[in-house]
């Protein structure tokens, strides 16, 4: 049995100090020339820029590049995913129902090459990525207004595939945070997290295929350049959807939070989105550890009282990768339905009733 992966974070009703949150609107080098972090904090658009020649890797497996796509429409949840550990990498499909919890199709292809595969160095900005690995294919394409995703392969015999398009409203903004880690300084972890995308597409498995309409599905795209330490723990919830105000109209309205990684004290991957901006919010914490109550409600706050939430589960769609000394990832990634209320930065209350989200809690050795 593996040994236990400790919970290494600080909550937030513990620090002397509120955090701050350091924006950066200016092009950045993330890097000095010795591999030393020289920007942290977060932005409204990647501004920071990536050199992956500096980073600095203790381990050979400790700088990693991903592009991971999540797809949800409240009833299905659709998984596109990429990722690069210097020394080869993965890439996979999978479909699971949110509500039997029932797994349609679970594909993955491993690659090994240093870097025979390179994510680009920015989600939030037009390029295209795309590469072959055998009978699977993948195509990442982002233009001003719109983002496709195309991926292929052969699994269990049967062809396996999606092809997705997804809106980018003019002038959305994502959240781009650098956060360090105090014990090293040429450690870091940065993400792009791109939110609310309106997104319509097919999933076909074999005879099997399932739609995607935009009337009622979200994409969350989530861009990731680390260098960790060892182990990690984090939290990261997300959800989309759409309002509709007093005269009728509708409004997109997400959320991201993200807590426990790194260093927080100078920004925290934590923000509202409404209508295509970003609200930056401070840090969140949930009240209750969940660890062995995954299943009981969470309810989550921020610091500044600006994120009220409830999340009432639904579903556990929990994952035990378990390489015993090499690496382990465990995850329980916890749908469910959130009620309270948010607050944007000009001081409007919005509440949220009946939103289909998630929140997952991980613990990785990697």
């Amino acid at each position: 049995m593996s040994k236990e992966l400790k919970r290494t974070y600080v909550p937030f009703k513990d620090w002397a100090e509120k955090s701050n949150q350091t924006e950066y609107t200016e092009p950045t080098p993330l890097l000095n020339a010795d591999g030393t972090l020289n920007a942290k904090g977060w932005a409204r658009h990647n501004v920071f820029q990536y050199d992956r020649n500096l980073v600095k890797k203790e381990r050979f497996i400790s700088k990693k590049e991903w592009d991971y796509y999540t797809v949800t429409d409240g009833v299905k949840q659709l998984l596109v995913s990429f990722a690069n550990v210097g020394i080869g990498g993965f890439m996979g499909l999978r479909l699971i129902d949110l509500h039997t919890g029932e797994v349609h199709a679970d594909g993955s292809v491993i690659f090994v090459g240093t870097n025979k595969f390179l994510p680009l160095d920015r989600i939030d900005a037009p390029g295209r990525f795309t590469g072959k690995q055998g009978s699977t294919v993948f195509d990442f394409n982002t233009m001003e207004r719109e983002r496709t995703v195309y991926f292929k392969m052969m699994h269990q015999g049967k062809i396996l595939r999606c092809d997705l398009s997804m809106d980018i409203p003019e002038g959305l903004e994502s959240i781009t945070t650098v956060l360090p880690f105090k014990e090293d300084n040429t450690k870091f972890f940065m993400t792009t997290k791109q939110n609310c995308l309106p997104v319509s597409g097919v999933f076909q498995f074999g005879d099997y295929t399932y739609e995607f309409s935009k009337d009622t599905a979200f994409c969350s795209v989530d861009w990731g350049k680390v260098n960790t330490p060892r182990e990690l723990v984090w939290y990261w919830g997300s959800g989309a959807t759409y309002l509709t105000d007093e005269k009728g109209k509708k409004h997109i309205f997400g959320f991201e939070i993200t807590w426990a990684i790194g260093d927080e004290s100078h920004a925290t991957e934590t923000c509202l989105f409404y209508d295509g901006r970003v609200h930056k919010i401070g840090a969140v914490d949930v009240e209750k550890f969940p660890k062995g109550r995954f299943m009981q409600e969470w309810k989550i706050v921020s610091e500044d009282g600006r994120f009220n939430m409830t999340m009432k589960p639904t579903f556990d769609n929990h994952s035990d990768l378990d390489l015993k000394a090499v690496a382990r990832m465990n995850c329980h990634q916890i749908y469910g339905v959130w009620n309270g209320d948010v607050t944007l930065d000009d001081g409007t209350k919005l509440e949220i009733k009946d939103m289909f989200a998630f929140c997952e809690y991980v613990e990785n050795r990697w």
